[in-house]
Order: structure tokens, then sequence, then C-alpha cells
């Protein structure tokens, strides 16, 4: 259990604070972001690294950001992609001239916000590539290794490419090699017991006594198949069979690392790699300057994990060249001094500044619908927080469980920003989309930000807001989503609640019911729907390596969405009567 919080909505950023006092010799935090970059500033002329995702996972990320590794670190709340703001604040205040590298492990969130934050950079002329990583092979067969997530490889693949970018190689060269590394880089872990949030009593999952769970993920979701305890022997064998499956031909040199996911101390995986070492020699594996310690953590996860990266000759250079971190140092990097930041420094303007510069002129209609917004988001505010346990214990079956708390965090923050704007339905839903993207974080984050301001943009400053209207908003706003996430109907998505809402709506109204009626009866709908996904088999996001274990239970997305559709039909019958 994680003991030490104040907080625990809090928890990311008083870690942050604390990093950031730390090691003032290697990182500088970047203002009004979660996350830092080099303490000497972006070099002019260098490729710049930006790596990122959920935080919970020291050293990564901000442990790595130094000399020879990564420029610039960008941290969501636990477990949690980091915003799509945040990430173009990190990688706009890293970025020194010659392109970014954008990198990440395979999660549905992390491709969505950065995709999101890339866009934006490009639109101001910056070159940005992206790299996920893809080690882990339980999460998904050798034919289709483009689904696999990223767990500890990350570390392996971020600190080559990070070396190709400190020795001076440009973007292209920099995005060839980190490919190749993550290519020839495979991972498989074993959990003893789940990890706890902060403020938490129980574990994500949990593992029984004498047994343990392989194919684990790095944010609480629990493993692949579940085993009677085992000696370290075995458990070795264990590891490393499945890695030694997919060795390229001819393969021999590999980066190997030892890693623990938060709670199996040092001792023990000393141990282990006695047991492993020897296998892998057997295999004619050469071990290259090999990890063993914490690399990539889960938290207070008791488990370990064992990243294979089959090396030829320009991987082996950059695994070995030196860094210069916080929690990862080799050799001796020059280029670490604070006085290697010719670019200049770039300054981000709140996106407050920003609306208040554009806010535009309301119709009265359109105000007026604008407090029926404030009014629907504080009763999704309010039935969001109710079900918060709920949802979470919903998503951890086979994800991270932290919809609840992602849900719970982007309406607070939503709600917040809709009471402080002035202006008609667009200018307040585009303020509260933007809040809940920025705080909220993860794909419910990115997808609802997006939901919301479609159907700002829709319903727009001047017309009133008829029902007609409002449907077509809702139907835009779910086609946005689906465009946008690449998700289908059946995929076991919120899409599968707000899609049936919506022709639930459509249909309604064609038949001539009244707003409020029509959109109740939806919102049932969209409540039967989400239901109904307990039945479905998830095809995308976290849950997808755990797709029988998700059987059974509904989609998480798709309960909220019903719940929220519900709520806002309840201020709908109040304000029309």
């Amino acid at each position: 259990m994680t003991k030490i919080y104040n907080d625990p909505a809090e928890f990311k950023n008083e870690v942050l604070d604390g990093f950031a006092l730390a090691y003032p010799d290697y990182v500088r935090r970047v203002p009004g972001a979660s996350g830092f970059i080099r303490s000497g500033g972006p070099r002019a002329g260098k490729v710049s690294l930006v790596i990122g995702g959920g935080s919970g996972h020291y050293p990564s990320y901000s442990g790595v950001t130094g000399a020879g590794f990564a420029d610039g670190a960008v941290l969501g709340d636990v477990f949690t992609s980091p915003s799509a703001e945040q990430v173009y604040r990190v990688a706009r205040a890293a970025h020194g001239g010659a392109g970014l590298v954008l990198a990440f492990g395979n999660y549905a969130g992390d491709r969505l916000n950065f995709a999101a934050a890339a866009d934006r950079l490009r639109a101001e002329g910056i070159d940005v590539r992206i790299v996920y990583v893809t080690d882990d092979i339980a999460s998904a067969p050798a034919a289709e290794s483009g689904k696999r997530r990223g767990i500890a490889g990350t570390f392996t693949v971020y600190k080559v490419a990070g070396a190709a970018a400190e020795r001076g190689d440009d973007l292209d060269a920099v995005e060839r090699i980190m490919r190749a590394a993550n290519a020839r880089t495979f991972s498989f872990g074993v959990a003893f017991a789940g990890c706890t949030f902060p403020g938490q009593s129980r574990p994500l999952f949990a593992v029984a006594e004498r047994t343990m769970d392989f194919g684990l993920g790095i944010h609480g979701e629990p493993g692949v198949r579940s085993d009677a305890w085992m000696p370290a022997a075995k458990i070795a064998s264990a590891l490393v069979e499945p890695l030694l499956a997919e060795r390229p031909e001819g393969a021999q040199r590999a980066a190997v690392l030892l890693n623990g996911l938060g709670a199996t101390k040092y001792e023990e995986l000393f141990l282990l790699w006695n047991n492993v070492r020897p296998l892998l020699a057997g295999a004619g594996v050469e071990p290259v300057m090999p990890e063993v310690g914490e690399l990539v953590t889960s938290l207070d996860m008791a488990g370990c994990s064992l990243s294979i990266t089959w090396l030829d000759d320009e991987l082996d250079e950059l695994w070995r060249a030196p860094a210069h971190t916080p929690a990862f140092r080799r050799g001796s990097v020059h280029t670490a001094a604070a006085g290697h930041h010719a670019a200049p420094e770039h300054h981000v303007v709140p996106e407050e500044a920003v609306a208040a510069d554009v806010a535009e002129q309301a119709g009265p209609e359109s105000e007026r619908a604008a407090a029926v917004v404030r009014d629907a988001l504080r009763a999704m505010t309010a039935v969001v927080a109710e079900h918060e346990d709920e949802l979470a214990r919903i998503d951890a079956v086979a994800g991270d469980g932290d919809h609840g708390s992602g849900m719970v965090r982007g309406l607070r923050a939503a709600l917040s920003a809709a009471e402080a704007t002035r202006g008609g339905a667009e200018t307040v839903l585009t303020a509260a989309a933007s809040a809940f993207g920025d705080r909220a974080g993860g794909t419910s984050g990115v997808l609802w930000s997006l939901f919301l301001r479609t159907i700002g943009e829709s319903l727009g400053n001047h017309e009133p807001v008829e029902p007609a209207r409002l449907a077509r908003a809702v139907r835009r706003g779910a086609e946005a989503m689906k465009d946008f996430g690449g998700a289908e109907l059946g995929d076991k998505t919120m899409l599968d609640a707000v899609f049936p809402f919506a022709d639930a709506l459509d249909a309604n109204l064609a038949a001539g019911s009244a707003l409020a009626a029509s959109w109740a009866a939806a919102a049932r709908s969209a409540v039967e729907a989400a239901a109904a996904t307990a039945q479905l088999v998830p095809k995308v996001g976290r849950a997808r390596p755990l797709a029988e274990r998700s059987v059974g239970s509904p989609d998480a997305g798709a309960t909220s969405m019903g719940l929220i559709l519900t709520a806002v039909g309840d201020v709908l019958a109040v304000q029309c009567g």
C-alpha cells in the first residue's frame, strides 16, 4: 500500500514538486505543466527526445531526464496519460530547433494525447515524430506486435534514442534508431501482489496466496495467467524461455534488464539474476552492460520483469554511451553542464488568457443555454463522484482502475472552468472541454474533451438551442470521438452507450416527444446498452490483453456515459418543465 500522502488527488503534483526540489542540477520544471526539461534547457541544433506517460513508474520518466537520455518528460496522474496540453507545453519547452521525437508506451490514452499535441506542434512548423514502444510479449502474439503494450523495455529504447540525439544524429536517424530498437526489444513479467493507489485500502488486483501472475501490465493490470508459487530457478526459466522464443535469427549480444516493479527488493532481484544469467549463457546470449534494479516501476507492486534488446553494432554503441540523469548515470557526459542551452526559452501562454482574448459576444438565447450547461455539469460531476468507487471497481477488472477518479478530476475542472466563463453555449462548453482534457488526461480526458468541444461548436454562441439542434450536436460529438479514437461500435467502449443514446434521441424527437421526455428515454437506452457491454470482448484499450477476464463486467466508460446522460436528463426535466 502507498502509505505516504496528503490529499490523494494531489499525490502526483506533490511528487513532482518534491522531485524538482531534490534534483535542480538535473531538471527544470516547465511552468504550468506536469513535467520537466533538462536543467540547461534545450540545446540549439539538437534533436529533442520527450518521453512520458502516467506517473507511478519512477524512474520513468522524470528520473531519466538528462544528458544522454531524455530532454523532457511529461507525467499524467497515476497510471493516466498526460493531457495533450501538458504534452504540448513540455515538448515546446524542450524543442531546440532540430525537431522533436515524442515517445511513450503503446496505450490508447497516450497515443491520442501525444498525437493531438503533435498536431498542434506541427501547425507551428515544428517537425515532430512519434514512436511508441511495444515490448510486452504477453499482451499480443508476435503476428500482432503492433498491439503490444510498452512496459520496462521502454527504458532501453529511450536510452539508445537519447544517446543518438546526444551525439548529434538528425531527426530521421533518431527516429530510425528508435524504431529499430523497439523492434528488437521484448519483455515479460511476473507479479506476486498488486499495487495500491494512494488513499485506497485495496490493491487494483489480488494475487492469491502461494500463486503468481505472469504477463502483468505496469498500470496495475493483472497477469494473463496464474501459476502456483515456484522457486527462483523456475521463475527464471518462465521469464527467459518466452523471450528467447522471439529471438531474431543470429542475434547474440543483448541489453538485458531485470526490473523490479516497486516492492520486490534488490536482494531478491540479484538472487533471480543469479538464475537468469546462466540460462542466457546456455542459450549463447552475451549480456552487454546488464541492469538489475528498479527501472520502470508500478507504485508498490511486488514483482519483476525481464527485458531483452537484441543489439547490432549501432545499438550496442548507443546502449554503452554515457548518460547523466537523476536515476541513471553511466560514464562521463560533458554536455551535462548547464551552459549548453543555446536555444531560446519558449513561453507558453495559458489557455485561459487566449480564451479571454477571443471570446465573442453571445446571443441571449445562447447565454441562457450556457446556464443550463453549467447546471448539467454540476449534475454530471455529482453523479460520477457518487459512483467513483463503483467505476474504479469495474475498470480494475481488466484495466488500471482509474476511470472513476479520472472522470471526477475532469468533471470538477470542467465545472470550475464553466462557472468562471461568461458567454454562450459554445464558449462555456469550450472552456469546460479544455479543462476536462487537461485535468483528466488519459483516453477519457481527450475523448470527453473532444465530445464537449464538438457539441459546443455545433451549438454556437448565437442560435437558440432547439431540440433537433441539440440532438445533431450530440451525434456530431459522438462521431468526432469515434473518428479520433479509432474504436468501433462493439469494441466495448463508451461508444457503445452514446450511439444508442443518439439513435434513441433522434427517434423520440421524430415521434413528437418533447425534449425532456425524449432525452430521458434515450438515457435509459444508453444505460441498458452500457449494461449489455458486459457480454462484449474488448478490442481496444488496456482491457484488450485481458479480454476474457473482462467478459461479465460492463465497460467503465460506457457505464459512466449512461450515468452522465441520465443526470443531464434530470436537469432538462427541471429546465424544460
